[in-house]
């Protein structure tokens, strides 16, 4: 008798409790999903990029409806280079190709990685900025943060005091944040942003428009001591802003919306905070995760993977002096990715999610 070898599930799909049970009352359409978000996270991005043209290329079209995006730091440069085209697929392989192709020297600049990274989004964007902010279906909500304190100064000993502050002030609570740095969400101007009064941190909304776009996609991806601080995103208070991360790593946020919050994420958990990356005890809110569906690369696929986890940033000291091999590890996890989207549009044309689908 020959032995049957399956292979092992490329997803790992978790709910929160009301998504659940929705699940188990009926299989998952598109026409359940209004909102989107997309975590902070560098390179594991392009890990997922075969999940997200799935997800944008193939199934969401299927039922054409307005759709909140959004996304702190690369999740809002991907959902950006989702709403700039009507090809999704292809915008997000050229965002997977560009950002696998940056070289950065030993020892390089703030100001020169910002500087780059401006030239990526406007090389990613440049001439579909109109299109973005009139897209037929999506609305881009970018999430970042405004420095307070030491975390205005990009003077390396002043930031590195601050965010030494900042650090041990979440130790004790994660709410004293709020004395370091507030949240701002710069979304669609058509659309208020897709979650309910924010009480956890001062907060504030900005409509997008064209002159704030890439100011504000920049800040959100503006990582304090890798990127220089972007100041006075048009239209916004007047200040320094970061990285979206620093408050909302996996975006943990009091969502507001009808059905299902389908969420393409890079781990099978939800970490509020950038500094709780640690903190194995600070995880998110189940009340405000309750409609989410998160859909994650599974422990057996990224064992699978060239480096048995998905691309990141440490990856560029890793591979310090062998940009090529790590370029090569890159498109190894991005082409495997695909299987992550075949996976997904199989459980949902088969009505199969319910019977994977694990609580969050």
């Amino acid at each position: 008798m020959t032995a049957i070898h399956t292979r092992s599930p490329a997803l790992t799909i978790r709910a929160g409790r009301r998504a659940l049970q929705r699940l188990q009352d009926k299989p998952l359409s598109a026409d359940d999903v209004h909102v989107i978000p997309g975590a902070a996270g560098g390179p594991k991005a392009l890990g997922i990029s075969g999940l997200d043209k799935a997800i944008f290329g193939d199934w969401l079209p299927t039922v054409p409806q307005e759709r909140s995006l959004i996304g702190s730091s690369i999740g809002s440069w991907r959902f950006a280079a989702v709403a700039s085209t009507d090809d999704p697929k292809a915008q997000l392989a050229r965002l997977a190709d560009l950002y696998t192709s940056q070289r950065f020297a030993k020892g390089v600049s703030t100001a020169e990685v910002s500087r780059k990274s401006i030239l990526f989004l406007e090389e990613l964007l440049g001439g579909h900025e109109d299109y973005l902010l009139n897209h037929p279906l999506y609305r881009l909500n970018v999430v970042v943060v405004r420095s307070r304190g030491l975390l205005e100064h990009d003077t390396r000993g002043r930031l590195s005091l601050g965010l030494m502050n900042a650090i041990s002030a979440n130790m004790v609570s994660r709410r004293h944040l709020g004395r370091f740095m507030e949240r701002g969400i710069i979304h669609d101007a058509r659309l208020k942003a897709p979650v309910s009064k924010l009480v956890d941190f001062p907060s504030h909304e900005v409509a997008l428009t064209r002159d704030n776009l890439l100011p504000a996609l920049l800040a959100s991806a503006s990582i304090p001591m890798v990127m220089s601080g972007v100041r006075n995103i048009p239209g916004a208070p007047e200040g320094v802003y970061r990285d979206g991360g620093l408050l909302d790593y996996h975006l943990d946020l009091p969502y507001e919306q009808p059905g299902v919050i389908l969420y393409p994420h890079f781990t099978d958990k939800v970490v509020p905070g950038w500094f709780d990356k640690t903190l194995p005890w600070r995880r998110g809110d189940a009340t405000r995760l309750q409609d989410v569906l998160l859909v994650a690369p599974s422990r057996e696929y990224l064992e699978s993977l060239p480096d048995r986890k998905l691309p990141d940033r440490k990856d560029f000291e890793k591979y310090a002096g062998d940009d090529a091999g790590r370029e090569r590890s890159w498109r190894k996890a991005i082409a495997e990715s695909d299987r992550l989207g075949d996976e997904f549009m199989e459980l949902v044309s088969s009505g199969r999610l319910a019977e994977v689908v694990r609580p969050l």
